[in-house]
């Protein structure tokens, strides 16, 4: 395996990177090598989020999902 030395970073990338770290349960430097990873090495078939919206389907107008108005329930207190 290649080693990358990364050198003066600010404080606050290192804390970031740190909490970050500490939310996934792992160490800074697994945290780094999964950010590099995900940036540059990208999962095949793996669509964003304006692919998706983008793929559905075009069914029905505005007025078929629109909601009745709700006139609420009795409930006793």
């Amino acid at each position: 395996m290649t080693q990358l030395i990364v050198r003066n970073l600010e404080e606050e990338v290192v804390r970031q990177l740190k909490l970050r770290a500490a939310r996934h349960g792992r160490s800074a430097e697994a945290e780094h090598r999964e950010i590099l990873r995900e940036v540059l090495v990208p999962v095949k078939g793996k669509r964003s989020l304006k692919e998706l919206l983008l793929a559905i389907p075009q069914v029905g107008e505005d007025a078929d999902f629109e909601r009745l108005p709700d006139s609420g329930r009795d409930v006793k207190l």
